[in-house]
Parts: structure tokens; C-alpha cells; sequence
């Protein structure tokens, strides 16, 4: 760990050099290792399991490591290939040994909450321990290290604050005899049954599946290449007069660039994109996936308001399901890329081109982004399995559901659903497919033999809802009761009636589906509806991170949050969304976009859908749902009962916030008054200005009505001067961390008319003459005496 004392070093070497070995131009580094088990016993350092690229790893916060490594049995888990180390890289081991390095892992994605921290790794041979961050990675996201808590407080640059908190040892466990067990309980002692369940599921192979192990080629790891010709293309039909809109790249960061030149070159090797000349460009964006990964985007935003909509008909739900009765045996198959298998129409192409850095390129495939690709995938589908709709199949855009009565049934259907994405060259994803299920969760709603049940999430919010205890609470519940104009009595029949019928109701085909959506410090909440009546309700707490957010954010969370659990109903349909943010009406012409929006842009293009304006006084039902209470204060630590009654003794007001916490209210009371008055007459220089003010000779002071002594008049501003570093002001920033230098603060000189400044280190023990030579040094010689 971070102390020489380690109790066992790293055996084996990195590279391919010999221990020991001089060469030319040799980094130094200096790492300290132990097992898992020594650093688990060690009060004084810090690990836990943190996930890279997807892969759980067991990490080691290591502040004496100078780089951070990572063991080789765990490098298959990586996703970036390693690249050469310039010059010599030589790593010191606590027993002596120099072993040397020539490779590394750069910006390997490290998850920490739902921060994606960038760290390069080195290999090294570790024993039992996947990765170490050392210093390198510490100082580069700003770490702070609490060794008593365990606890690691990240701070990078463009990331929300995150703290990674270590694992902690725990009591061994006491084992006690069964004869000692029945005596302490025969005393009164309690005792508890604990069960424990392996809920975990064990991973099928393709092998293992029946009627699908014959099936391997419809489940490969990557697309083939360019997909076939089809009986349909994808077409981008324009708005009579529409000319050519390009748009200036958007900037990227250096890891960015990286990525997009290996994705680029990728696309060009599957035929999927090639070197464009259109007038036509749209900016590219990346989206960080939830394994860590980049997703290149493109940025169609222009080109789809100048589309003309296909209204090609999605089925509807209800039809969908009546096909369904008597099912009892399901599979769940869901097409991998499934837009990268239909072509575009060869004279929209050039629609398609985007722009970057390192080129000008166009799709041959339909991408995804554009307004009308929902449609024209279902048309596909439709055309494709049309002998079995109705009949043991369901499709949704890229879903297909198969569904039979007998097992036997099951089995024949499912082979002729394969054979027909065999015969039509489209491949599935087999890591999001299910096969031979008596229960599925398909569009929503869960399905099996007993019959379709609305997914319990779609009215959870309001099942749920907490009694409310206080006047906020009742005022939160009645402004979502009073909105469907109903009076019943009782809290429990209350919340029954508004979750049945008739104010949930089924949506028709009709689409122009509305979305009131908000966002308190509390969670998200929304409501969906058609033709004025509630299709659901939605809502969910804050998680850690999300407490952060600023609140444009919190509020395009909750949009977010109602795109994605009503995906099924919104999906190629339009849709109006309503936020109490008025911000929010601008999100899709906005040209600077953080990381998270650009993630969240990526599924709103999905969605034909605009975001409106609307009032939070006239917002109550989502209002309601995102204020919801979270539970009350039960019971309060003893430890904070004598700052409290200190507080009530000098007759502070406390009151509890929404939140939980304690607001102090503190007023002058007369007898502070008093006591100021008597003290000024007992300080000489006070009383001496008390004279001069009674006799007239002094102005600068006045005696109020009450005898106080005060500044006489009113604050005024100071002059603006006329020329700069004219007027300073000046200010000391002490107690930071002491630099290699010895400086533990900062001296702030600021020009007042021009703002610009200067921050010269310090150290707190400075004298002042130092101080004057410093200023004279560093201030008069570049701008004169103010």
C-alpha cells in the first residue's frame, strides 16, 4: 500500500525485459503491492470492488504507487488495446527488485457511482488484487483520501462529485453450540432465521437451447457487412423548397478524437458509411453507453424538422394482445442493430452525410436519429413476417414475440421464425433474446398462461403513496386528487379509485399523446395522457448523484424518465411534452450540450415528440408525484440535544425544512441591545466618540433613538476609478494544502476597474516586510503604486 512496510511484493514481470536491465531514457516508478487478504486486514488502506468496462475488478486505492497498474489475468476484461511506452519504463518493488514496462492500457473507463473516471493502467503481475490506482490517477480527478472513513472524494473536472468508499472489516463470525443457543433463548434472548437464496442466474450458450443451437448464424457477434437488397428502402422525402443544411463540427476532446477514428474506420470496413461530397452535413456527437463505451451519435435535429412524416400506422397494443389468448409458451427475440439491416434509397444518401474532423461521410444504411426510421422498420418487419401475424407471431418495431400453446407448437413456430431471419439474412442479438418462457415482459405489460396484467410499475406511484402527515403532505396528495375533480372518503379508497378504471384508461391509435413531466430536490414524476384522460403514472426518488444535477437537468431527467417507461406507448407516435422549465422549449436547438445531455439527446431524437411551456401551478398532478414524502424523522441522536437546547436558551427559533434539516431563525432580542450599549460605554474610545458626537464636533457618528452608538448615514458605494490598478482590493486564502514549495495560501490582489488579478503563493508565516517586498515585487514593478 502507500507505507514501505507492504508485507509482500509483485512476483513476475510486466514487459518483456529482463529484471535489472540499464537501457536509455528509463522512467522511474515506484508501486508497493500485498494480497487481498493483507490489505483487507490492514486498517489503513482502501479497496472495494469498483467496475471497469462493465467487469467488477477489485481495486486498491494506493496513494504510495507513483502510476496505476493493472494484474494480467485480468486484461482480457479490457476493451482498448494496449499501446508501446516511449523510452524505458522501470518499476521499483519495496524488495529491491527493478522489473521494466513497455506497454499500457490509456483511458481505461473506471465507474465510480455514475462517474466515468479515465485511467491508463499498466500491467503488472498482482496477487489477487485486479487494478491499483495510484497517483497518477488520484491527482488527475482531484482525489481527496479519508483514511478513518475508508472513503476516496473524487472531484474531476466536468464530472458531479463522487466518493468511492472502501470496504470495512467486519466481526468474525461467533459460532455458538446448539445446547448454548437453547439455553440463552430459554433466558429470553431473541434469535432470527436468516435464508439465504442464490438468486443469481447461470448464463445459457446458444449451444444449449433447443431449436435455437441449430440456428448459430443468426447470432453472430458482429453485423456481416452491407445487408442485402430489400423489398423496401429507406427514404427521406423533404419539405417542398428545403435546401442543403450543414452545421460546423462540434468540438471534441482528445479521447473523443481517438474514438472517433477507430469507429470510423469501423463503419468504413462494414460498408456501413463511405466518403461523401453532399452539400448536406450534421455534426457528430458520442454518447457514453452504461458499460463505459462510446456510441458515436449524429446530430439530425435540422434535417428532421424539414422531413415530411411517414405516417405509416404502428399496431395497436390492445390488437396485439388479443392475439395472445391461450398462449403459454414465449420467446422473446430482439434484432441486433436492427436499423444497420435496411438500406437507404440510393438519392437520399447524400441526406445522410455528416462531418467531422477527419472527413466528410454519408450512411448506405439507415442510422439511427432520423424522424421516420421507426416507421419504415415496422414496414419491413411487417412485410417480412407477414404469413405469421396473428397467428404465433407479434412485432414491434425491432421486438418479435413468438407464441404458442403446446410445447410442441412452440417448437415449430420458433424454427420457422429462425428459418425466415435466415432466409432474409437478419440477425439477432443473443444476449437480449429469451427463449421457451411461461412468462414475459413484452410492451409493457407482463404476459403468461394466466393471462396480460398491466406492469405494476405503471401505477406504482400512486399505490404507493405514503399517508401523508403533515399540511405540505396533504396539500401534495389533494392537488393530484382535486385535478380529476373527485371526492371520496378515505385515504385507502382514495388511492384505489384513482387507480382503476375509469381514470386509467387504455391509449388508442389514435397518437397525440401528452406528457406532463417535473422535478423536485425529492424525484421525477409524470403523467401520461390521451384525449384528456390518464393512460399512467410514474415517479421515482433521486438517486445520489442525481441530487446534483442542476436544476435544467433535474428537469430533463424527468423527461427522460417518462421517454424510456413509456417507450412502448410513445414509439413512432406523436407527443406533446409539458415541463414547468421553460428552458427546456430551446433543448433542441441548444449548439453546447454537457455529456449527459448529449446522452439524453440521443434517445429524444428517437421520438417524435415537442416540449412545451406549461405553468407549474397548472402542473399539480406531476408536481405532486415528484414531491412526493419519503418517510418522517423518527428518531433524533442524542448526541445533537445539547447544541438544541443551547440554541432554545438564547431564543433561536428552529423549523424543520421540507428536507429534514433544522433552519435557525436569530433575532436581536432588547436585552442584546442593552448589553451592546453598556459595553460601549465602558470601551474609552468609544466613549470618547460618544462626546465628541453629543458636543457637535464629530459627523461620522450618530446615537440612535435607543443610546446605541452607530456609523452615521447610509453605506455608500466607493468611487469607480478612473484608470486601472488605480484602486486595488485585496484578500488571503490560508489553510490549503502545502505545495512542494512550502506555500499553505494565496494572496488575492484584484484591480477594481478592470477585474484582473493576481495570485501570488504564500506561505501564512510571512512577515510583513515580506509581504511588502512580495507586493512591490510582483505588483509595482508591473502596474505601479495604486
Amino acid at each position: 500500500s502507500s507505507s514501505s512496510r507492504a508485507p509482500s511484493s509483485s512476483r513476475g514481470r510486466s514487459g518483456g525485459q529482463a529484471r535489472g536491465q540499464p537501457g536509455r531514457s528509463t522512467t522511474q516508478a515506484r508501486v508497493f503491492s500485498m494480497t487481498q487478504q493483507e490489505a483487507y486486514a490492514t486498517p489503513d488502506v482502501i479497496t472495494g470492488m469498483i467496475p471497469i468496462f462493465g467487469y467488477l475488478a477489485r481495486v486498491l486505492i494506493d496513494p504510495g504507487a507513483t502510476h496505476s497498474f493493472v494484474a494480467r489475468n485480468f486484461i482480457p476484461y479490457i476493451s482498448n488495446r494496449p499501446i508501446p511506452i516511449t523510452g524505458r519504463f522501470s518499476i521499483s518493488l519495496p524488495t529491491g527488485e527493478v522489473l521494466f514496462a513497455d506497454r499500457v492500457f490509456r483511458n481505461c473507463f473506471v465507474q465510480v457511482d455514475d462517474a466515468w473516471l479515465e485511467a491508463d493502467l499498466i500491467p503488472l503481475d498482482l496477487v489477487d488484487l485486479d487494478i491499483i490506482l495510484g497517483m497518477d490517477w488520484l491527482e488527475k480527478h482531484h482525489a481527496s483520501v479519508d483514511c478513518f472513513r475508508k472513503e476516496v472524494t473524487l472531484r474531476s473536472p466536468g464530472q458531479p462529485k463522487v466518493i468511492f468508499r472502501g470496504e470495512r472489516r467486519v466481526l468474525p463470525t461467533c459460532l455458538i453450540s446448539a445446547i448454548t443457543a437453547k439455553k440463552l433463548l430459554k433466558k429470553g434472548c431473541e434469535g432470527y432465521l436468516a435464508h439465504i437464496i442464490d438468486t443469481r442466474e447461470i448464463p445459457l450458450n446458444l449451444e444449449d437451447i433447443p431449436v435455437v443451437c441449430d440456428f448459430p448464424d443468426i447470432f453472430p457477434d458482429d453485423l456481416p457487412g452491407l445487408p442485402p437488397e430489400r423489398e423496401i428502402e429507406f427514404t427521406i422525402e423533404l419539405l417542398p423548397g428545403t435546401n442543403p443544411i450543414y452545421q460546423t463540427p462540434y468540438r471534441m476532446a482528445p479521447a473523443e478524437l481517438r474514438e472517433l477514428k477507430i469507429q470510423l474506420q469501423e463503419l468504413v470496413d462494414l460498408g456501413f458509411i463511405r466518403p461523401s461530397v453532399s452539400p448536406w452535413g450534421a455534426p457528430v456527437l458520442f454518447v457514453r453507453k452504461k458499460d463505459g463505451t462510446m456510441r458515436l451519435c449524429i446530430d439530425y435535429r435540422q434535417l428532421n424538422k424539414v422531413t415530411i412524416r411517414n405516417r405509416y400506422p404502428l399496431p395497436r397494443i390492445d390488437d396485439l394482445f388479443d392475439q395472445l389468448k391461450g398462449a403459454k409458451y414465449f420467446s422473446k427475440i430482439d434484432l441486433r442493430s436492427g436499423y444497420h439491416q435496411l438500406r437507404i434509397r440510393e438519392e437520399d444518401i447524400p441526406k445522410t452525410a455528416f462531418r467531422t474532423r477527419y472527413g466528410h461521410y454519408e450512411f448506405l444504411v439507415m442510422p439511427f436519429g432520423l424522424t421516420n426510421a421507426p416507421a419504415a422498420f415496422m414496414d419491413l418487419m411487417n412485410r417480412v413476417f407477414r404469413p405469421y401475424l396473428d397467428h404465433f407471431v407479434i412485432v414491434f418495431i425491432d421486438d418479435i414475440l413468438v407464441y404458442s400453446q403446446t410445447l410442441e407448437g412452440h417448437k415449430k413456430h420458433l424454427r420457422l421464425v429462425l428459418r425466415t431471419l435466415r432466409r432474409k439474412q437478419l440477425y439477432a442479438k443473443f444476449s437480449k433474446c429469451q427463449f421457451w418462457l411461461d412468462r414475459v415482459i413484452f410492451l409493457g405489460h407482463v404476459i403468461s398462461a394466466e393471462g396480460i396484467y398491466v406492469d405494476p410499475q405503471k401505477v406504482e406511484a400512486i399505490v404507493n403513496w405514503v399517508q401523508p402527515t403533515s399540511v405540505t403532505e396533504i396539500r401534495s396528495f389533494l392537488g393530484l386528487a382535486g385535478y380529476y375533480r373527485r371526492f371520496v372518503e378515505g385515504f385507502q379508497e382514495l388511492k384505489k379509485r384513482l387507480t382503476t378504471a375509469p381514470v386509467l384508461a387504455l391509449p388508442d391509435n389514435a397518437g397525440n399523446f401528452v406528457i406532463y413531466s417535473d422535478a423536485s430536490l425529492q424525484g421525477l414524476g409524470c403523467v401520461l395522457m390521451q384525449h384528456d384522460r390518464v393512460i399512467a403514472y410514474a415517479s421515482r426518488q433521486l438517486k445520489k448523484h442525481e441530487q446534483n444535477y442542476p436544476v435544467h437537468d433535474l428537469e430533463l431527467a424527468a423527461v427522460v424518465f417518462a421517454l424510456k417507461i413509456w417507450r412502448h406507448y410513445l414509439y413512432g407516435e406523436t407527443c406533446q411534452i409539458f415541463t414547468d422549465h421553460k428552458s427546456l422549449k430551446y433543448f433542441f436547438t441548444q449548439r453546447e450540450l454537457n455529456m449527459r445531455q448529449r446522452r439524453w439527446l440521443e434517445l429524444i431524437k428517437d421520438y417524435d415528440c415537442t416540449i412545451e411551456y406549461h405553468p407549474g401551478r397548472a402542473n399539480v398532478v406531476a408536481d405532486a408525484l415528484s414531491r412526493k414524502t419519503t418517510g418522517s424523522l423518527t428518531h433524533l441522536r442524542t448526541a445533537y440535544l445539547p447544541l438544541l437546547v443551547e440554541l432554545r436558551k438564547d431564543g433561536v427559533e428552529l423549523e424543520m425544512t421540507q428536507q429534514g434539516g433544522l433552519l435557525a431563525s436569530l433575532h436581536v432580542r432588547p436585552i442584546l441591545v442593552e448589553r451592546i450599549i453598556v459595553a460601549q460605554l465602558e470601551d474609552p474610545t468609544l466613549c470618547r466618540i460618544r462626546g465628541e458626537v453629543e458636543n457637535g464636533s464629530r459627523k461620522d457618528y450618530a446615537i440612535r433613538g435607543d443610546g446605541a452608538l452607530k456609523p452615521s448615514g447610509l453605506m455608500q458605494p466607493l468611487p469607480i476609478p478612473e484608470w486601472k490598478w488605480e484602486r486595488i482590493t485585496m484578500d488571503f486564502v490560508f489553510k490549503l494544502p502545502r505545495t512542494s514549495k512550502g506555500h499553505d495560501g494565496i494572496w488575492v490582489i484584484v484591480d477594481r476597474l478592470t477585474k484582473s488579478a493576481h495570485f501570488l503563493p504564500i506561505k501564512e508565516t510571512y512577515s510583513l516586510t515580506r509581504l511588502a517586498k512580495l507586493f512591490v515585487d510582483e505588483i509595482v514593478r508591473l502596474h505601479g503604486a495604486p
